[in-house]
């Protein structure tokens, strides 16, 4: 999986850059680290979160804008996270809080800028047959760090072929580039794509999104097939093969503290003549500090006293931040949403035998237990939108027009919603519901557990709520734990790898290891840390979440639906008509099997020091990071 899957539910957003578009994994709830989404003063929560996303991919700006003078270089930029990244391997991350942070370092092959106009970074894609073959052009300043030198088409089509398309390396990328995919160098500065199908929106996929790894750093790994060698690589850990790759140049982390930066002399976007004139002299900090800030009270009380430049603001707390001097809050529409996972693989449903999280009626009974629009009002204070399928009301392809249902409000919420559901779930089990909880076979009260990220008041209290209305709905005692989200993705979300692969009908990697069989070394029931990446610029891409043997499932999902065929056929449309019908049958199927609770799409509440110049309230806050700067 090449974009990251995921981010953490509630994290800290204060520093999302252009990359955070194309990050799957994401801390539920989590304010953007360079963008956020907030209301005027006094206004309607909800209205003021939904007229936000109403043009929420902005208004394209002229990229020849003419400006007198460049801005000048001085100072620090410094932003706050709440808690540890996983790896800033660019091979191996599939997390949004650490991708933003390897994109001070390093940039991707291309990007979205504001009113969704493709932005080429290091390479320029185009198609001239339909879309069956792509080409891409790169820039040729493009410079590792030595000993690697100039970097060339080579360099990608080696990364596609001998890693991302290899049985051993089970990178973030693997699957992007199946062995129908092929790739092949037609110039020093050129390699071509050809797909098995047409595909007019690919870049929209990130398929072929790629980062620039050197091909002699790859090559030993390659030769030994030593994929632990290759995740806990050094020079790839720490991005110091990144030359001219990036506006920064990381100097300094400290995986429980700090991340440091200085600023790049030799960033490659300064020569180019496409790009708006700010890029001309960027980047326009001498530093830059990204700070692992725990608890949610000390980050907000950085923002206040000017310690930091950016920072995530919790809903209920945007009024009173809003009147800060010093301080803009803003509300940028996000992708990732808000749900409640449920483990279907063997270690997971703790409350007795079997698991019930793997029936369809259960799942159903358990999304009428929860009220959607309290979340949305109540604990997001109205900076979300109910969430019924995977889509943002504000993207194209949502299906204003399909027969979605409704799950956690109206007819579809309340204590008779959830039990009549689940007891269709458990007619041929030796469960059933006593005066008040639902009983396991040995006629005790059914218990399970609900994980949260650690820190943020915000996921407490929803968490909290979560539980108290499963309780009280569904009869079933919920506990809520917190739980830092490093430990929770290494030692809850990640499966052990077999020692025989071989003999599965599967295995993908620690985030999809087999079979339900295959398990993460600690069990759980149910979890709101991450968030999950909804790709409102090609659904196509969400097809990861819902294929039983693809790269991601850490949850064990099967669906009674073919998935895998609907995706596939999505992908090969030949009309934007014919896509928005299949992508339509697909969000009918997920809001119909609910594979996850889908409760919200929140929006990024983001406090920036008043003198920063360059955030702005859309989707593609961040896409020029490099060029912010510093108003005197």
């Amino acid at each position: 999986m090449k974009r990251s899957i995921e981010r953490p539910q509630g994290s800290d957003g204060a520093a999302t850059t252009r990359r955070r578009w194309l990050q799957a994994l994401g801390v539920a709830g989590a304010a953007g680290l360079a963008g956020c989404t907030g209301g005027d003063e006094g206004g309607d929560a909800q209205s003021t979160a939904t007229q936000t996303e109403e043009n929420a991919f902005g208004t394209a700006e002229p990229t020849g804008t003419e400006r007198d003078s460049l801005p000048e270089v001085s100072g620090t930029y410094r932003t706050v996270t709440s808690g540890r990244v996983n790896t800033l391997n660019p091979l191996y991350n599939r997390e949004g809080t650490a991708g933003t942070i390897i994109s001070y370092a390093l940039d991707a092959g291309y990007a979205y800028r504001r009113g969704n106009e493709s932005f080429s970074q290091l390479y320029e894609l185009s198609t001239d047959d339909g879309g069956k073959t792509w080409t891409a052009v790169l820039r040729e300043n493009l410079r590792f760090s030595e000993p690697y030198g100039q970097v060339t088409a080579e360099d990608f089509v080696y990364q596609v072929r001998a890693v991302h398309q290899s049985d051993w390396a089970a990178t973030a990328q693997a699957s992007s580039w199946p062995s129908e995919v092929s790739v092949e160098q037609t110039g020093e500065f050129e390699f071509q794509i050809t797909l098995p199908e047409a595909n007019l929106l690919y870049p929209e996929t990130q398929d072929p999104l790629l980062y620039p790894i050197p091909k002699g750093l790859l090559e030993p790994y390659v030769e030994s097939k030593d994929a632990q060698g290759l995740q806990r690589d050094q020079e790839l850990l720490n991005l110091s093969f990144a030359g001219n790759l990036g506006a920064y140049t990381l100097k300094e982390w400290n995986r429980g503290s700090e991340r440091s930066f200085v600023r790049n002399e030799e960033y490659y976007l300064r020569e180019a003549d496409d790009v708006p004139q700010l890029f001309g002299n960027a980047p326009y900090f001498e530093r830059l500090e990204s700070s692992v800030v725990k608890e949610q009270a000390a980050r907000l009380g950085a923002l206040e006293t000017g310690e930091t430049d950016s920072a995530g603001v919790p809903p209920s707390q945007v009024a009173r931040t809003e009147e800060l001097d010093g301080v803009d809050v803003k509300v940028v529409p996000q992708p990732y949403n808000d749900v409640l996972t449920y483990n279907m693989r063997d270690n997971g449903w703790s409350a007795g035998p079997g698991n019930l999280f793997r029936e369809t009626k259960f799942r159903q009974g358990l999304a009428c237990a929860v009220d959607k629009g309290s979340i949305v009002q109540g604990v997001q204070r109205g900076y979300a939108n109910v969430e019924y399928t995977w889509q943002p009301r504000w993207s194209r392809w949502y299906p204003e027009d399909a027969d979605i249902p409704k799950y956690g409000t109206g007819d579809l919420y309340g204590r008779e919603a959830t039990r009549s559901r689940i007891r269709e779930a458990i007619a041929d089990t030796d469960y059933e519901y006593g005066d008040e909880y639902l009983l396991n076979p040995s006629g005790a009260q059914c218990e399970i557990d609900l994980y949260y990220g650690a820190g943020d008041e915000l996921e407490r209290s929803k968490a909290g709520f979560i539980a108290r209305e499963i309780e009280e709905n569904a009869g079933i005692v919920v506990h809520p734990e917190a739980i830092d989200t490093t430990t929770f993705n290494t030692n809850y979300w990640q499966q052990e790898l077999p020692e025989n692969p071989e003999e599965y009908e599967w295995s993908n990697g620690s985030f999809n290891a087999g079979p339900r069989e295959v398990t993460s070394a600690n069990s759980w029931d149910m979890e709101i840390v991450w968030g999950l990446n909804t790709y409102p610029l090609n659904p196509t891409t969400a097809s990861i979440f819902f294929v039983e043997d693809d790269a991601y499932n850490p949850y064990g999902y099967y669906p009674d639906w073919d998935a895998e065929g609907l995706f596939a056929e999505a992908r090969g449309a030949e009309s934007e008509e014919a896509l928005q019908e299949t992508l339509t049958k697909i969000f009918e199927h997920i809001a119909q099997d609910q594979p996850m609770g889908m409760l919200s799409f929140p929006a990024d509440t983001i406090g920036y020091a008043s003198d920063i110049s360059g955030p702005s309230e859309d989707y593609f806050n961040g896409w020029d990071f490099a060029a912010w700067t510093r108003e005197e």
